[in-house]
């Protein structure tokens, strides 16, 4: 332990014992809370967040043991003292705490009048040196250290003694049984009565651990912050490829552009509660060859890029197959393959429908998918839907394909099933059903829309959604 009469200063009083053992107290529940914490928070070594979190628990269980360890030093007082005899009231340590935990915190003291050397227990076992071996002088001290790390030390001594400065620093040492340790030294110069340096004493803290768990955060905080680049990275991919895919159009379109009996066509992507969270999801319309018209909206599993980039693959074949005049059915069961074959499977719903608008005749065939809403007269209807299962759910399975005439002044609503799953309700179509008187007073498609959106567009939505809205006759 350090000498603690200095000839420049009086020596320190004792703290009292009762606020120690309060301390002390007050330390080790705080650190049993702690630990619970760290028991209680599993580790998922896919989760980079979580591992953060442990890590920091780790660190701060290490500095409260320190905390402790540092206590129980001062509760048990000074050791047994004798003298230097470099002035009759110069004292220095002699024996080790008792009270201090193993390869802690040890305690040295370099006498520069006699040469004499003292370590403290502690200081032993950090080093990791057998108790009767000689202990080791200030120019000894630099070489259990790594090499990069003896100069440190040398300008550190050298401050101390020449200077007298007071030392703070932190370096490696290599033990004998060739394991590497982290050691915090921190001490000062002893003064003799004309001022001069007679003596050197240091504490040195084995912060191994600690340095440890401080790494172990470090390397976490960069875990996170590189994945959460990676996700804001495929968050802007899977936006920019869904923006390129989804129709160009904004506002309302008129199909077909020439001729009587157009569809008044608007449509919206709505993102989820999280917007990170970009699916599968797409709606389109697009003339055919023919002069009919191709609606169609669908939903692959997944989010992200993934999602967005099959989605993209389902989109484009669905396209070329209609322009080829592919019925709806037949269509389905083709996309389904398609999934099928994939080199990544996948699971999707898909809704098409072909009108005519030479016989206002909508065909139509759905896998797995919601079925349009038909709002006429100021009421609205859920269309019984065609069999049809998910997309790349099974093989060799048929779709079947329905009819059903629109009239001048229907509303077709289409949707994918994030449209209507809330938090504060289940999924299904009687708040959309619940929108015909306001279908009824709207004079574009895009009003209609945009009652949707105004309904379902709110902050409790769990999953983004797409919606397509073609009124007749408009």
């Amino acid at each position: 332990m350090p000498s603690h009469l200095f000839a420049d200063r009086p020596a320190p009083q004792q703290p009292a014992h009762d606020a120690v053992d309060a301390l002390i107290h007050r330390a080790h529940r705080l650190r049993g809370d702690v630990d619970a914490v760290r028991r209680d928070a599993v580790t998922d070594e896919e989760n980079a967040q979580l591992r953060w979190q442990r890590a920091l628990c780790e660190l701060a269980v290490h500095h409260l043991d320190n905390l402790g360890a540092h206590l129980s030093q001062l509760r048990a007082g000074l050791p047994e003292q004798r003298s230097t005899g470099t002035a009759p009231d110069r004292r220095r340590a002699a024996a080790p705490l008792d009270a201090s935990p193993p390869s802690r915190v040890g305690s040295a003291e370099w006498n520069l009048l006699t040469d004499e050397v003292s370590w403290s227990k502690e200081l032993y076992e950090i080093l990791g040196r057998p108790r009767e071996s000689e202990p080791l002088s200030l120019d000894e001290m630099p070489s259990v250290l790594l090499p990069e790390d003896q100069p440190l030390l040398t300008s550190m001594v050298t401050g101390c003694l020449v200077d007298g400065r007071p030392m703070d620093g932190e370096f490696r040492i290599v033990r004998p049984d060739r394991r590497l340790r982290t050691v915090h030294m921190t001490g000062e110069p002893v003064l003799d009565a004309h001022g001069r340096t007679a003596s050197m004493w240091a504490v040195l803290r084995d912060v191994s651990e600690l340095r440890r768990g401080e790494e172990a955060v470090s390397r976490s905080q960069d875990s996170v912050r590189h994945e959460e680049h990676i996700e804001r990275t495929e968050h802007r991919m899977a936006v920019e490829l869904q923006e390129a895919v989804l129709p160009p159009w904004r506002g309302s379109l008129r199909l077909p552009r020439q001729g009587p009996g157009a569809l008044d066509i608007a449509a919206h992507y709505l993102p989820s509660r999280s917007s990170g969270l970009i699916g599968g999801d797409w709606y389109d319309a697009m003339e055919l060859p023919d002069g009919r018209t191709l609606l169609s909206v669908g939903d692959l599993a997944g989010h992200g890029i993934p999602a967005t980039s099959a989605m993209a693959m389902l989109l484009g074949a669905l396209r070329g197959m209609a322009v080829a005049g592919i019925e709806p059915g037949a269509l389905m069961g083709h996309l389904n393959q398609l999934l099928e074959s994939s080199i990544q499977p996948a699971l999707g719903s898909a809704l098409c429908c072909r009108f005519d608008p030479a016989t206002g005749i909508l065909s139509w065939s759905q896998a797995g998918h919601p079925a349009p809403l038909l709002f006429r007269d100021g009421t609205g209807r859920l269309l019984p839907p065609p069999d049809g299962v998910l997309l790349g759910a099974a093989s060799e399975v048929a779709f079947e394909q329905d009819e059903v005439r629109l009239l001048p002044g229907d509303v077709l609503v289409l949707h994918t099933d994030g449209l209507t799953r809330r938090s504060d309700r289940g999924a299904g179509p009687e708040a959309l059903l619940g929108l015909a008187p306001r279908f009824a007073r709207a004079r574009t498609a895009q009003e209609c829309v945009r009652s949707v959106v105004e309904e379902f567009g709110g902050s409790e939505r769990l999953d983004d959604a797409c919606v397509l809205v073609a009124r007749f006759g408009g």
